[in-house]
C-alpha cells in the first residue's frame, strides 16, 4: 500500500484551512496539479535533510514530525491531523526537510513540489495568506509550549497538551471530545516535555478519575472543561 499513487477531489480539499476562500476552479486546479499517495502505517513520508522538499497536507490519516539533533536525540515536535500542511517551511529556508514526517495510522497525503506551490501562490494570493497564518499560529503554539515547559508542572503541560491535540483534531462523541489519532502514552510524554513514568502516572489518574478514557491508544476527553481548568490551575 505504501507509495500508491491516487486522486484527490476539490470537495475534498475544500474545508482545509490552507485552502479557505478559496473558488471551485481554484481548488480542481490545486487537486490535479498534486501528487497524491496513501501511505501505510510507520512510512517515512520524508526524512530530515532531504531536498528538494515538497509541501504536503493530510487528508486522512496523522503523521508524527521528529527532529534529530547533532547528538543523536530525537525530539517530537508536532502531530499533524488530516486537513493540516506540513513540510511546506523547507520551501522558505534551504529546500530541505527540517524533521522527519512518519505516519501514525494509514494516511492520504498530497503535496505540491516548490515550482508548484509558487505557481499557485501567484494565481491565488488567499493561497500565501492563509499559510503565513498557519505558520503564525504554529510559532504561537511552540512560545507557549516553551513557556509552559520552563514554568507549569507536568501535570499542567500533558493538560495543555490534551486540550490542543482534542481542538487540533478532535471530535464530538457522547462521551466527550475524542482525539482523531492513536496516542502512545511516549507521545504524549514527548509531546509535554516529560518522562514515561510521569506521564503514565498521570494518565492513569485521570482515566480513574473519569477525566479520560483510553480505547486502543485512542483518547477520549470526558470532561474537555475540568481538563482545561487543570492545565490553567484553574479551580476544577
Amino acid at each position: 500500500m505504501t507509495g500508491m499513487q491516487e486522486q484527490v477531489s476539490a470537495r475534498r480539499l475544500t474545508a482545509m484551512e490552507i485552502f479557505a476562500g478559496l473558488p471551485q476552479p481554484a481548488l480542481r486546479r490545486i487537486a490535479a496539479s498534486g501528487r497524491v499517495r496513501r501511505l501505510a502505517a510507520q512510512t517515512r513520508v520524508f526524512s530530515q535533510g532531504n531536498a528538494p522538499a515538497r509541501a504536503h497536507v493530510v487528508i486522512d490519516g496523522a503523521v508524527r514530525i521528529l527532529q534529530t539533533g547533532r547528538d543523536g536525540e530525537q525530539a517530537l515536535m508536532r502531530f499533524i491531523a488530516p486537513g493540516e500542511m506540513f513540510g511546506a517551511v523547507a520551501l522558505f529556508t534551504d529546500g530541505r526537510y527540517p524533521a522527519d514526517a512518519v505516519t501514525m495510522v494509514e494516511t492520504l497525503e498530497v503535496s505540491w513540489s516548490e515550482p508548484e506551490l509558487l505557481a499557485l501562490t501567484r494565481c491565488y494570493p488567499d493561497l500565501a495568506i492563509n499559510a503565513l497564518r498557519i505558520v503564525g499560529r504554529r510559532l504561537q503554539e511552540v512560545q507557549n509550549r516553551v513557556r509552559e515547559l520552563a514554568t507549569q508542572s507536568a501535570e499542567r503541560r500533558i493538560a495543555h497538551a490534551l486540550v490542543r491535540l482534542a481542538r487540533q483534531g478532535g471530535h464530538d462523541t457522547p462521551n466527550g471530545t475524542r482525539i482523531a489519532f492513536p496516542l502512545r502514552r511516549k507521545d504524549v510524554a514527548d509531546i509535554s516535555g516529560t518522562t514515561l513514568y510521569t506521564a503514565s502516572r498521570i494518565l492513569t489518574s485521570w482515566e480513574k478519575t473519569g477525566l479520560l478514557q483510553n480505547e486502543h491508544r485512542h483518547l477520549t476527553l470526558l470532561e474537555p472543561g475540568r481538563l482545561l481548568c487543570i492545565a490553567e490551575d484553574a479551580a476544577v
